[in-house]
Parts: C-alpha cells; structure tokens; sequence
C-alpha cells in the first residue's frame, strides 16, 4: 500500500509554521551558563546465574591468569542518562531525548561532520536537556545471553544504514560507486562517522527497556520527550502510564507504536503531539506503511479533540531529509520549527 499525504497533512503542516511564524522566535544564548552536568541509571533488576563452567583469562598482558567464575548476582536492564541543566532555563520542563535502534544517545549530542547536535540547539534555546542510552546499548551496557538475553544481537551493516536511512538509493562498499538521494542533505562526505556510531541491538528485550523508560520518566518529568525510530513505541507507552508527567512530544519519524486499530489512545488526548517526517519515504514501501500507520494514530488522536499536528518537511517546501534528520544539514532548521511549535504549546518562552 503507498500512502500520499495529501491536502489535510499539508494543511496542518502550513498552520503549525504559520502559527510559529507569528511567535517572537526565542533569542540564542550566546553563551551557556551551565549549572550542573552529570548522569545517573535508571531500571535494572537483579539476577542471579548458576551452573556456569569457571573461566581461565588474563585481564591484562603481563598479569597472571585467572580463574574467573562467571556465575553469581549480575544487574540487567539498566539505562544510562546523561543531563545538562542550565543555570537559568527559559523552558519550563525538561527535554528528554530518545534515540533509535542499534543507535545511542551521541546522535543528539553531535552531527557525523562534527558539528553541533540537536542537544546544543536546545540548550541555546534555553532548555535544560537530558540524552540516554537505552538498555542493551553504549554505557548501559549489555548482559549474558542465551542466560539473560534470549539471543545473540544485530549488528547492522553499512548497506542497511545507507538504504533503509534514506541516504542513498544504492550502495557499494567503494563510496565512489554510491548513489546518494538526489538533493539529499546528509553529510555523505561524513557517512563512514555516522556509521561509527553503530551498536548491537537485540529484538527481544522490549519489556526490559520499556520498564526503564518508564521509570526513567517517573524520575525525570514533568517533561518534554524528543523521541526517534524505534525509540517511539517505548515513548507512546510510557506516556500512555504517565500522560500527566508528558507536557509535549515530538515524534521525529517514529518507527514503531501500540496497533492503531486496537489501542484505545484517550489518555494521550491531553498530550500535544507533533509529527516530523523527511523526504523520500513516499518511494519506500518500508516507510510508507510506516508513515500510514503513524496517520492512524494521529487520525485517532484528532478525533479525541486532542493536539496532533504534523510537519512533512517535503510538502512544506524543506526537501532532502533522511531519516536521520538531526545530522542532516539543514537540521538546525528543522530544531527552529519544533522549538516554535513547543513555544505555541507554551512549555516554553
């Protein structure tokens, strides 16, 4: 099925820019004050692992060998957060930031060619910002598997992050033989750094990463969620346990969400919501069911009388965007439509 947004998404699109095009744009800081930065874990649990043979290993050239036990109490399913609070924020709550899978919190702090992310945007509009890791990846670490983890991870290849990103129509191990998007505004040049930033994923640790965002929001909100890809659904269900803590969300090309046709989304009436979508998914089979099911859920929630609203960059004139349009050139424009449209929802000045 192929799904094309037609004059309704447009038309909600123009309204959101239109109506942040009326608002004073809040003024940059020239310069942070910053009050505090530090990081702390949130979820885990407790377990305890029997039966496993001893282990002979050197920790280090030179040290003797060892014998190690590999069975005891290990913790699994933690999450690590980072923050930056600001000495004097503009914004009235936080702004959590989500990534996506296989990927870590270092996709809002900097851009594959260096410069500055989505996390510097937002402090300089005065937000105080907080980035994670989910559960499985970069500082949180990973845990025994088939013991604890019920498989081996994924590691995604260059081929899989060039196509299925939107970043190029066809790969080639040579970058000579590529074919980028026509008009794209990734960094290809800075293609084999966003790559580096690559991490195993699993597929089956789902309960135990939803069950640290959820107290990752307990602990951090009232607040502002920034969520992307597959970092979505975990954010539609820890909003759907805690809507009073979640002032505003903004789903940047949200990958996953609870079944539309089954899910009873009242509870996020109250939430205001905001979609953002790049260029070129209409050509994607992949990312067109994907954006087609994310309309279901905003259909749904614009018939409860809640805020949904939508930015199709393509439709709104803001062409070239992949899916990862926090990297993308251009992404600084984009952050200044989600900033106005968080000022018009007034959780921020």
């Amino acid at each position: 099925m192929k799904i094309t947004i037609k004059s309704t998404a447009l038309l909600v699109a123009t309204v959101v820019v239109a109506a942040s095009a009326s608002l004073p744009a809040s003024a940059s800081y020239t310069s942070l004050q910053v009050k505090e930065i530090g990081s702390y874990y949130v979820g885990g649990k407790r377990i305890s692992l029997t039966g496993l043979p001893d282990r002979e290993m050197t920790y280090s050239p030179g040290s003797p060998p060892v014998k190690v036990n590999q069975n005891g109490e290990f913790v699994a399913g933690q999450m690590y957060v980072h923050y930056i609070r600001l000495e004097k924020p503009r914004a009235d709550y936080p702004m959590l930031m989500w990534h996506g899978g296989g990927l870590t919190g270092a996709n809002w702090e900097s851009k594959p060619d260096r410069k500055p992310g989505w996390e510097m945007f937002f402090l300089k509009q005065g937000w105080d910002v907080y980035t994670s890791d989910a559960v499985e990846r970069g500082r949180s670490s990973w845990a025994r598997y088939p013991e604890i983890y019920q498989d081996a991870p994924f590691f995604r290849n260059e081929k899989e992050a060039w196509e299925l990103f939107r970043i190029g129509k066809t790969y080639d191990p040579d970058p000579d033989k590529r074919v980028a998007q026509e008009g794209t505004q990734f960094p290809i040049e800075s293609f084999g750094e966003f790559v580096k930033q690559s991490v195993p994923r699993w597929a089956t640790n789902d309960e135990l990463t939803q069950a640290a965002y959820d107290q990752y929001v307990e602990q951090a909100c009232p607040c502002v969620i920034v969520v992307h890809s597959q970092g979505g659904n975990f954010a539609y269900k820890a909003a759907m346990k805690h809507p009073e803590k979640i002032k505003a969300m903004v789903m940047v090309e949200p990958s996953g969400s609870p079944d539309p046709e089954k899910t009873d989304f009242s509870v996020l009436k109250g939430v205001p919501m905001l979609w953002v979508w790049g260029d070129y998914t209409e050509a994607s089979p992949f990312w067109n069911a994907i954006v087609a099911r994310q309309e279901k859920v905003r259909a749904k929630l614009t018939a409860l009388g809640g805020q949904a609203d939508l930015l199709m960059l393509p439709q709104m004139g803001i062409k070239g965007n992949s899916h990862m349009l926090m990297m993308d050139k251009n992404s600084d424009q984009i952050a200044g439509l989600v900033n106005e449209w968080l000022i018009a929802r007034g959780v921020t000045r």
